[in-house]
């Protein structure tokens, strides 16, 4: 708690600072403040304490029994599963995607109605998702084989460069989001841990210069993913109206 109070203390005096010497006003329902903070210590304490205690250690644990079990294909489809499960629960991915099914509402790109706004906040979730367990098997084939993080992150963001140029404007904002919110407080004690563990057992690795990385890759990939995704659907339904203008131009001059 001593730790948690200690990481929370500059935020709280440059909130303070701020609100009493610049902006010169008292302070809102100070005692509901203090509430609230005294939460918040409360919960990242219990919070630290349970990533301690049970998090890094069943992702370690696990680690070591599947490479002592010497099967990849079930390492990666645990690798798999770990990066789609944790991302699939990961609160702030949920926040961001409800968010951007109203924004996608309100700009007409989809519906406004609740059904409507239901099934796009589900879509990118699961597109994240998705992509993220992607991105695990590949960082645990990176971990296996010893291959190089920069030239991959590297060829990655080219990558992510390149496809921005042709990706949909409404959808880029969403798609460098999603790459943010998947390494948050679900997913990166999990997969850390796996990579860490897993390091530590392949012959050959370093914790250190191979433990680390997967979570590069998980933010990496659903920037991919979710522009690619744009840009195939929005293909697809140019190429649907494409079918039904020459299908009405038959029809006219028959």
């Amino acid at each position: 708690m001593v730790g948690s109070l200690r990481d929370l203390a500059p935020i709280v005096l440059v909130i303070g600072f701020f609100q009493l010497a610049v902006l010169q006003q008292p302070i809102p329902d100070f005692i509901g403040l203090v509430i609230g903070l005294a939460c918040v210590v409360l919960g990242l304490t219990f919070f630290i304490f349970g990533l301690e205690m049970g998090l890094f250690p069943i992702g370690e644990s696990m680690a070591h029994a599947f490479a002592r079990k010497g099967s990849v294909f079930w390492l990666l489809v645990f690798a798999f599963a770990l990066g789609f499960g944790t991302t699939v629960a990961e609160p702030a991915l949920i926040a961001v995607a409800d968010e951007a099914a109203t924004v996608a509402s309100l700009g007409g790109m989809i519906a406004d109605d609740n059904a409507a706004r239901s099934s796009y906040a589900t879509g990118l979730r699961f597109t994240v998702a998705f992509s993220v367990g992607l991105a695990i098997v590949l960082g645990v084939l990176r971990i296996l084989k010893g291959w190089s993080i920069q030239y991959m992150i590297i060829a990655g963001y080219i990558l992510v460069v390149v496809m921005t140029a042709f990706a949909p404007r409404e959808i880029i904002g969403i798609a460098y989001d999603s790459g943010g919110v998947t390494t948050s407080t679900v997913t990166v004690p999990l997969v850390a841990a796996l990579g860490l563990g897993l390091a530590e057992t392949v012959p050959g690795r370093s914790a250190l210069i191979d433990g680390f990385g997967l979570i590069a890759f998980a933010s990496l990939f659903p920037m991919i993913t979710v522009m690619g995704y744009a840009q195939l659907t929005g293909w697809l339904a140019e190429r649907e109206k494409r079918k039904q203008r020459q299908e009405q131009h038959s029809l006219s001059q028959s």
